[in-house]
């Protein structure tokens, strides 16, 4: 029965007709984006059922723009992003992480005023394990509409983006939207192939229990982001007094849907690992995106120095630390960036104790 249950397609036809003079663009964009996903989502869920599993490449040979070994279901993913929304006359250019330039959309098709900026699959290394991958989008407006895309036209701060989403390809598929009203999440109905509207409103609480980050680059980081994990471990017997849980799925999205509905905080911070690197994740691909997400759940989205959506664009792959999450935790972390910049070091970051102790070892 679907009585009572919003489809995506309704959905987006109702928050249409809350803007006057809406031309329908944006709703067939977000149909296009919803049926490439339902494909991925088919094929995600096969896996070596049609031999999609693996690396595209024999011995590591296909690698992307990223330097990454790519596998056979990225390529797949992507050439589906392109291929579903390349026609549908809503884009006037698409950038996916899998690419080095800026997609064209080819000459027989119409030019429409929106851009398309999405990671086909993240969490790709995940897959061969049969754990959550998604894939991520964020849509801005196209400077020129009508005209091919050029590079500088998707080089926009993430303040300007019109729509950001993810999907999850677990143990059900789902797709979570905001067009800056608010975070709404969908859940596909494979009996129908439709996208039913299941968890409206989606808020983070401020506070939260729970934090996220790769443990084993702890040598690597910068001081106020191990004082805070310092002050999560310590529990109920140190500053914080609360006892805290750490997760890392190494899945983007996997880690944004959890917070999306449970709170905590994620961070890939910046580091010493690769000094020719400013921070790990993609900033028009996943940072902006998952940011816009966040901060429409009430949560809160920097770099450690600065608000994430704020930056500007300095190239399509840039990279940049990212730490995201219930609101009252993020600032925390970022004080603690401010305080270190300023001179202002508590005892914290030269105490004997700090200096010794790690997530694994107590001398």
């Amino acid at each position: 029965m679907l009585e009572g249950r919003k489809t995506l397609t309704r959905y987006t036809i109702e928050e249409e007709h809350k803007h006057p003079g809406a031309s329908g663009e944006f709703s067939g964009l977000l149909n296009s984006l919803a049926t490439a996903i339902k494909i991925i989502s088919n094929q995600v869920n096969k896996g070596a059922l049609v031999g999609v599993l693996g690396n595209a490449g024999a011995d590591d040979s296909a690698v992307n723009v990223q330097g990454e070994v790519q596998k056979k279901l990225d390529v797949i993913s992507n050439e589906v992003m392109l291929q579903e929304n390349e026609w549908t006359g809503h884009l006037s250019g698409m950038a996916s992480e899998e690419m080095d330039g800026v997609y064209a959309i080819p000459e027989h098709c119409r030019r429409g005023k929106y851009l398309l900026l999405f990671d086909p699959l993240d969490g790709s290394s995940n897959i061969d394990v049969n754990l959550t991958v998604g894939t991520i989008f964020s849509i801005l407006r196209a400077p020129n509409p009508g005209h091919a895309a050029s590079l500088e036209d998707f080089l926009q701060p993430g303040t300007e983006q019109v729509c950001a989403g993810l999907a999850l390809y677990g143990p059900s598929t789902m797709l979570v939207l905001t067009t800056g009203d608010g975070v709404d999440g969908f859940t596909l109905d494979r009996d129908i192939g439709a996208f039913i509207l299941t968890h409206p409103r989606m808020r983070i609480p401020a506070d939260a229990h729970e934090f996220a980050i790769n443990a084993s680059n702890e040598r690597f980081w910068e001081p106020p982001v191990k004082r805070y994990v310092e002050e999560c471990l310590a529990g109920k017997t140190g500053p914080r007094a609360k006892d805290f849980n750490m997760r890392w799925v190494a899945s983007l999205v996997a880690e944004t849907f959890r917070i999306l509905t449970r709170g905590g905080i994620f961070m890939y911070p910046k580091d010493s690992k690769d000094p020719t690197r400013s921070g790990r994740l993609r900033l028009m691909y996943e940072a902006n995106p998952i940011s816009f997400l966040i901060e429409q759940a009430g949560g809160a989205a920097t770099t450690g120095r600065e608000r994430v959506m704020e930056m500007r664009p300095q190239d399509l792959h840039q990279r940049v630390p990212f730490i995201f999450g219930s609101k009252n935790e993020v600032e925390r972390v970022s004080s603690y960036h401010a305080e270190y910049a300023s001179g202002k070091e508590p005892d914290t970051f030269n105490s004997p104790l700090f200096a010794t102790r790690s997530l694994f070892r107590t001398q």
